[in-house]
């Protein structure tokens, strides 16, 4: 079964998705700043757009484009800047 999230007041929305892999979220961001924090490790790759993230411990901000990923372990949040609409694929564990 799919199951659909709204964050941030309707800005961040996500399908998830549980297979034989791991557990999944597929979402698009809309332009906003936002935290986000972990339960458990995520891989976060942006499938199209861009994420600036300021991630866990690190004082610099960095871009992510179209195919590039990070890692936040669990426990953690991390930061993010959106200046275009942004679709995301996330994997958990």
């Amino acid at each position: 079964m799919l199951t659909s999230n709204e964050y941030f007041e309707g800005k961040v929305k996500s399908i998830a998705l549980k297979n034989n892999e791991l557990p999944a979220t597929i979402g698009v961001m809309d332009v906003g700043e936002y935290t986000f924090g972990t339960s458990e490790k995520e891989t976060m790759s942006v499938v199209s757009g861009e994420l600036v993230v300021k991630l866990p411990e690190e004082d610099q901000w960095k871009s992510y484009k179209d195919g590039n990923s990070f890692i936040v372990e669990a426990g953690k949040s991390f930061d993010l800047k959106v200046s275009v609409q942004t679709a995301y694929f996330c994997v958990y564990g």
